[in-house]
């Protein structure tokens, strides 16, 4: 079910104690590329409403910034919810969003500056900078209060757990240091099968179930990770699935500082810093919502905190990737979004997805 409009208003439409799960990627109150929607996060009102519409024992997972994290995990909290985890996405494809100072010296003394600084003063703060490269999003895991223990609210609501083993790391993921590879072979020479050993120090477990899901996931960039889930951050093609009848929009600003922005600092091959010539570059896709999250990442979160067959609510839902998700894994879907423009990119993204049964 999608409904467009304002999810203050539409929660209030929504029965108490119905929703198995909210999963959802909302603002973060950094003013991202001066979209309107993006200049607080949602309010103790609007978590609230959340609340209310969750079963007793549901969880939520709500994305949030790495700077105004606290402000989101307040406001949750605020509202009754439980705060049981950080969930951190971590990814090695962002941009930084830098203000090269040495530039801005030239700048500001009215100066104009070809490839090296044009000022004594400037010259002092060249490759000096005002912000790092970003590289994680952290995920607020918090769970609607319950009376009685566990067991009884899980029994009677189906509500209150999370599915470790329908999220483990598979053990084919996993990689080995050479000092446990040569360690599993002096096991099998000894008569030990490896799937049933153990490593320690610096070495990896591994199990016959695979590994127990852990509150970080990475992008799988880099093979020693395979520990963990991982999951790059949304591709072309998952982002415009389904759209290819829409018109296609220069929207997408690749790293979200304003465009034609200039100041975003790079490191060249030779060592030198200078300006990065993506800054403030943008690209045409079908899908211009400018924070689409991957599918597959928002697959394992409704899968860990959904039971089989249960509702997840999007208040957030943006292009429509939890949807896609739901769809994928056999759950039920609401999502909510204020704009009608992305309403349509989540029904064409979600009516393209091919139905599941539930996969729990």
């Amino acid at each position: 079910m999608i409904i467009n409009g304002d999810c203050l208003q539409m929660m209030k439409e929504i029965d108490a104690d119905t929703v198995d799960s909210i999963v959802t990627d909302p603002p973060y109150g950094l003013a991202f590329m001066d979209k309107k929607w993006d200049y607080d996060v949602p309010s103790v009102e609007i978590w609230k409403e959340a609340l209310r519409v969750l079963k007793p024992g549901g969880h939520l997972l709500a994305f949030a910034g790495s700077r105004t994290y606290h402000r989101m995990a307040i406001n949750i909290e605020d509202a009754g919810f439980e705060i049981r985890d950080q969930i951190m996405w971590v990814y090695g494809s962002g941009f930084p969003k830098s203000l090269n100072i040495g530039k801005a010296i030239d700048k500001a003394a009215g100066k104009k500056r070809e490839t090296i600084p044009a000022t004594e003063e400037a010259k002092k703060y060249e490759g000096w900078g005002t912000a790092l490269k970003p590289a994680h999003e952290p995920i607020v895991m918090a769970r609607k209060p319950f009376k009685g223990i566990v067991a009884e609210n899980v029994l009677k609501w189906g509500t209150g757990g999370i599915n470790i083993d329908g999220c483990r790391i598979g053990t084919e993921e996993l990689s080995y240091t050479s000092t446990f590879k040569r360690m599993i072979k002096k096991n099998i020479d000894e008569g030990y099968r490896p799937e049933t050993m153990r490593g320690s120090g610096n070495s990896v477990d591994k199990t016959v179930q695979g590994r127990f899901p852990a509150n970080f996931i990475h992008d799988g960039i880099e093979t020693e990770w395979a520990r963990f889930f991982y999951c790059a951050k949304a591709s072309k093609q998952d982002r415009n699935e389904g759209l290819e009848e829409f018109e296609e929009k220069e929207d997408i600003e690749m790293t979200g500082r304003k465009k034609d922005s200039a100041g975003l600092l790079r490191v060249r091959k030779d060592g030198s810093i200078g300006e990065n010539p993506y800054a403030g570059k943008s690209a045409k896709a079908f899908n211009h919502h400018p924070t689409v999250k991957p599918t597959k990442l928002m697959q394992y979160l409704c899968r860990l905190v959904t039971p089989r067959g249960g509702v997840v609510l999007d208040p957030f839902m943006g292009s429509g990737s939890t949807g896609k998700a739901c769809k994928l894994e056999g759950f039920q879907f609401i999502g909510i979004e204020l704009d009608k423009e992305y309403c349509k990119i989540a029904e064409a993204r979600i009516n393209n997805t091919p139905a599941q049964d539930s996969l729990l």
